[in-house]
């Protein structure tokens, strides 16, 4: 007759100790997987519940569209302003400038109805509009840059400006994208009072619409602009995706941070099972005694399960709690990079989703233990020490059904389930390895020649000797390491690409703008200053692709439903140019370049990963709108592009007879010598602002400084989750090392009333885990790499550049970490008194 739950319960609960002694690993484990993913999902819940939540504030509309190097048509504005209010202006690069200083800034011009969302908050305190007449909102940075003071002048371009106060808190500032230089704000008719607007000028203009109706669908209102309007080069943004790429970061680090999340917990699984079998162990004697008195297996299940219940939802618990704890240390690391809540958020969803991963991955790893201990006669169960537990059949169903449960759950909840789903099978696949690779080595180890040295003869038969808990050592051991691996690998990675690319190849300013006519005179500008500075001039202007394809089977861009995966050029108006020669950098890969002032019909060299992407071949025909003018070009060549260069790369570049008679400035890169001088550089600034006064410059450090705060967040980020992942490897291998230690007590024992020494004990455990960590570490090294590189190419699409001295210093650091906790997990054994064991088998 089985026991009640009552009772069952009541014999549970005496035998759990208050500190959960023996059931720790558990605890630690699911703890730290539960942490993570609480974590994980609170932050990124907070994230897009305050995009979506505050939309119109960061798009200072219901809906903006954005067009290059024009203003709106009056059709075009007419068919705005049918849904609603609205708010005009214009975004571009610009000089500011006194009389002894000039600074590249972002001039960011308004009309009298902004902000309609949001407020813009001076460093005084005071809350304002749109600034009126020549007065200017102006960043701190740029009044640090020109050295003057509030209530001091300025000129931008041909415009002398005041400065009537600091801005603290622009709101909209996040959906304008990457910042080229600081901000000043002024009146919608500074810009061509300053001389800014002439006719190929690159700048924007912005048109954001409050909606009359604001149940309005903001997606149907920009099908029916696209559908009214398909030539017009509309970007379209709405207040669902108010910052795109903010969108697209927190996708990526969401992804990023779960499949760490799921990581941890898969080497939290063989914690889990390694600590149960351990536990269970240590119990195989009340266990017999309950089998004795006429305890049933299920009995057996039923007492043992509520103990390891109860520990699973302690260590959740706790998880849940540290997850929400240390949400507001995550949102404060990415303060001004993301807009988050400061404090403590509470996202009940992403809690119930990490609580469920914890329980699940806990019923999923201790059940094979715990069916194991139930089906066995209570004699065996004592013989056990000698006489290992067989393995139950049923084990394997109900891990499989925890397992299949986990996947279901992973594939269910996530946005990108072909990840989670290829993240989930290499890690089935990992586990398979390591199980594989368990049994080789313990076969070859019963193989291989017996060394004449004893202590590796031992160390050698320890490994492949009946009951050797060699698999769950070399599982534990594989993901330890390949957890120290995968840190150095991303860790590196990331910051090869904050410290080598981009430095290496930056040219020290862009200038934008540079009217045609003047060109000569620009090169007398710069030379004067520097005679070695190299300088690359090209003509710019912007447009958008309206169709491509076959000629006679035309793809228009506006019927499409959804944009091809990597066909990033048809999303809005894109920069063009037009050349004689091959740019430098850029390599034909199909086709031929056109010859030098090619008179013939219209040409277009294509990069070829956009043509890919769309399925453009040589020979196709491409149809761009330029200032609303329809052109097309016959496809004459594909080019590989080297956009790391930093220089001015095009995807599309056209015949000179194609786009060169459209209104257009130049653009140009400046390379200056090494080491040039400050005093010179202000000079030159200062020089190009007196005789090209609508022409701007943009610094190249002052960008890369920004790009540098971004990535060195983006690194901090995947450092803190990485380390739980580590954590999580090494509360696994320290459980593991724990119970492969109670099983060898009848070993040492043995070894000692033989005669062995202490220092030969110690030397015949690390020449044990010495065997078996040089043999992981090249499987370790493969698994932990493999896992970087697809979290650094294709979650962060950043380039491979890990520092590969580094990454084998930390792997050689897990195996001085592993060697220290052998010998730390060794040490009890010595102090094992042989009478007290031999009694205990």
């Amino acid at each position: 007759m089985s026991l009640s739950l009552p009772t069952a319960w009541r014999i549970a609960r005496r035998d759990l100790n208050a500190r959960f002694k023996g059931l720790r690993l558990l605890l630690v484990c699911i703890f730290l997987g539960t942490a993570a993913l609480a974590a994980i999902g609170t932050l990124t819940n907070a994230i897009a519940r305050e995009l979506e939540s505050s939309g119109q504030e960061l798009l200072g509309g219901d809906l903006e569209v954005e067009v290059w190097q024009r203003d709106l048509r009056d059709d075009e504005r007419t068919a705005l302003g049918q849904y609603g209010t609205i708010s005009s202006g214009y975004r571009m690069q610009a000089m500011a400038s006194t009389p002894n200083a000039a600074a590249p800034i972002e001039l960011k011009a308004v009309d009298a109805k902004w902000p309609m969302f949001g407020t813009l908050v001076l460093t005084d305190g005071r809350s304002v509009s749109a600034p009126r007449g020549n007065d200017a909102w102006i960043a701190q940075t740029a009044l640090e840059r020109l050295g003057i003071e509030v209530g001091d002048t300025f000129t931008v371009g041909t415009a002398p400006l005041r400065v009537a106060g600091i801005i603290q808190d622009e709101p909209d500032r996040l959906s304008e994208g990457f910042q080229l230089g600081p901000t000043i704000i002024v009146a919608q008719d500074i810009p061509a009072q300053a001389g800014l607007l002439e006719p190929g000028a690159l700048y924007q203009s912005k048109h954001r619409i409050a909606f009359a109706d604001p149940e309005r669908d903001p997606a149907a209102v920009e099908e029916a602009l696209t559908d009214a309007f398909p030539t017009a080069g509309f970007d379209i943004r709405t207040r669902d995706r108010a910052s795109p790429g903010a969108d697209r970061f927190v996708r990526q680090m969401s992804d990023f941070l779960t499949l760490v999340g799921l990581a941890a917990l898969v080497i939290a699984g063989i914690g889990i099972a390694g600590g149960v079998s351990s536990y269970l162990d240590q119990r195989r004697s009340s266990i017999a005694t309950l089998k004795v008195l006429g305890a049933t297996s299920g009995d057996i299940v039923r007492i043992y399960a509520m103990q390891i219940g109860v520990a699973a939802l302690a260590g959740s618990a706790a998880g849940l709690a540290a997850g929400v704890l240390v949400t507001p240390l995550l949102a404060s690391a990415l303060q001004g990079l993301l807009p988050v809540q400061s404090g403590f958020i509470i996202a009940p969803g992403a809690l119930l989703l990490a609580a469920s991963y914890g329980l699940l991955v806990a019923f999923a790893f201790a059940a094979a233990p715990l069916l194991r201990a139930r089906t066995f006669p209570a004699m065996a169960l004592m013989r056990s020490g000698i006489v290992p537990l067989a393995r139950d059949k049923r084990a394997i169903l109900a891990t499989g059904v925890g397992l299949a449960a986990i996947c279901a759950l992973a594939l269910l909840t996530t946005d990108q389930p072909l990840l989670s789903g290829g993240f989930l099978i290499g890690a089935g696949g990992a586990l398979l390895l390591l199980a594989g690779l368990g049994w080789v080595i313990r076969t070859l180890a019963r193989r291989l020649p017996r060394p004449r040295n004893p202590l590796l003869r031992s160390a050698l038969a320890n490994i492949h000797r009946p009951g050797a808990p060699i698999g769950s050592l070399v599982t534990a051991l594989g993901f330890g390491l390949a957890a120290f691996v995968l840190l150095a690998a991303v860790q590196s990675a990331i910051d090869g690409n904050i410290a080598q690319r981009v430095p290496k190849a930056a040219p020290d300013y862009f200038v934008l703008d540079v009217p045609p006519a003047k060109e000569p005179r620009f090169f007398e500008l710069i030379q004067k200053e520097f005679p070695k500075a190299q300088i690359r001039t090209v003509p710019t202007m912007r447009g958008a692709v309206l169709a491509y394809g076959a000629k006679t089977q035309l793809v228009r861009v506006a019927d499409l439903e959804e944009i091809p995966e990597g066909a990033w050029a048809l999303r809005g108006e894109r920069g063009l140019t037009y050349a004689d020669t091959l740019p430098e950098g850029n390599r034909v890969i199909e086709g031929a370049w056109w010859s030098p002032f090619h008179n013939g019909e219209p040409l277009v060299s294509v990069d070829a990963d956009f043509a890919r992407a769309v399925g453009l071949e040589v020979g196709d025909y491409l149809t761009i709108g330029i200032l609303g003018v329809e052109r097309t070009a016959r496809v004459a060549n594909l080019r590989e592009i080297d956009w790391e260069s930093m220089g001015f790369n095009f995807a599309l570049v056209f015949s000179r007879n194609a786009i060169s008679d459209a209104p257009h400035n130049l653009s140009a890169t400046i390379d200056l010598p090494e080491g040039a001088d400050t005093a010179a550089r202000g000079r030159l600034l200062r020089a190009l602002v007196q005789d090209m006064p609508s022409s701007s410059v943009i610094e190249v450090g002052g960008i890369l400084v920004e790009a540098r705060k971004l990535l060195e967040q983006v690194s901090l980020a995947t450092l803190a989750a990485a380390a739980v992942t580590v954590l999580a490897g090494l509360a696994v291998l320290m459980g593991a090392i724990a119970a492969a230690r109670a099983s060898r007590t009848y070993d040492t024992v043995m070894l000692r009333v033989l005669g062995a020494s202490r220092r030969q004990i110690l030397l015949l455990q690390l020449a044990e885990y010495s065997l078996l960590a040089g043999v992981l570490a090249l499987v370790a090294l493969g698994l932990g790499v493999g896992l970087a590189w697809v979290v650094i190419t294709q979650l962060f699409e950043f380039d491979w550049l890990p520092d590969w001295g580094e990454v084998l210093g930390v792997l050689g650091l897990g195996i001085a970490v592993v060697m220290a906790f052998a010998l730390a997990g060794s040490l009890p054994l010595l102090r094992a008194k042989p009478a007290q064991a031999l009694r205990e088998l």
